[in-house]
């Protein structure tokens, strides 16, 4: 499933390509005709991301709202689109900045609806908030965190606590902070918590400048692919390595379920909640991460 990153970069896509055109909106599967009816021929005004979410505001008060799911895409294109074939949910078209045509095409999502801007706040308040985006309320994220009684893992998958976190960074921002996935919330602690949001903005951001999600650090690379590219096997700690040997401990990597999904963890390194220096954790040291990413806290 596509984590926050994606989706904020297909909002920009809308935002650099279609925002200020008056679109052509079809569902050439016909499952979305009545909804594509009250957009075609309107103007797209905004495109924004919460989470894993996508709202598309178009004017006369209308948003669509994508939530891709397992299986859901964007395709995208300029001058004249392919014929449509299979079940195409959505089909965009508009002028393009230079006159020689833009298209996106939608198939395979979970949701696709047309709401009210009363409609679209009303699902974004049942999302926890996003790293990503500027009203992000690191507070609420650890607050929440450090209240319940739910295992961290747990909590990083349930969109209600975190918007756009998904399988990857979840294994991943554990395993940088060394934190036990099994440990409750009342256990990590809001400074553990706050500590885990501030690592979360930094590798969202530089999943969405990338296009990658990418988590370890150089020094922590095999010899000789420390630098440049980095290649998709050297890219996480322990995300899809269980019967690895960990890149820190060389302690073999495990795998179990955890609220439907795998989780991967490894035994050694975030073997408990290690006491948390005085100074805030630096978990982001390293020549390709941006530091300077780091949300405010509120």
């Amino acid at each position: 499933m596509p984590e926050g990153h994606t989706v904020r970069r297909l909002a920009d896509v809308f935002q650099r390509d279609f925002r200020g055109q008056a679109l052509r909106v079809s569902s050439p599967q016909g499952r979305f005709a009545e909804g594509a009816a009250l957009l075609d021929g309107t103007e797209l005004r905004r495109a924004e991301a919460h989470g894993k979410q996508m709202f598309l505001g178009f004017e006369g008060g209308r948003w669509l709202r994508v939530h891709l799911g397992l299986y859901g895409k964007w395709a995208f294109g300029t001058g004249e689109p392919p014929e449509p074939r299979g079940a195409l949910r959505v089909r965009l078209l508009g002028p393009g900045a230079d006159g020689a045509g833009v298209w996106a095409d939608l198939r395979g999502p979970t949701a696709c609806e047309v709401v009210t801007t009363g409609e679209k706040e009303a699902a974004r308040a049942k999302l926890g908030p996003d790293p990503l985006r500027r009203d992000g309320d690191a507070g609420a994220f650890a607050d929440r965190v450090a209240r319940s009684r739910t295992s961290i893992a747990a909590q990083l998958m349930d969109q209600a606590v975190v918007a756009g976190v998904g399988n990857v960074y979840r294994a991943e921002v554990l395993f940088r902070a060394r934190t036990d996935p099994f440990a409750p919330g009342v256990e990590v602690g809001r400074d553990r918590a706050l500590a885990m949001w501030d690592d979360l903005v930094v590798l969202l951001r530089d999943g969405v400048k990338r296009g990658a999600i990418v988590t370890t650090l150089p020094a922590d690379r095999p010899a000789g692919h420390r630098r440049g590219r980095v290649r998709r096997e050297d890219a996480h700690y322990v995300y899809r390595r269980h019967g690895l040997p960990c890149r820190v401990c060389g302690a073999t990597v495990l795998t179990r379920e955890v609220v439907g999904r795998n989780l991967f963890w490894c035994p050694v390194c975030q073997a408990g909640l290690p006491e948390l220096p005085s100074e805030p954790l630096d978990l982001t040291a390293g020549a390709d991460l941006d530091a300077s990413a780091r949300a405010q806290r509120t």
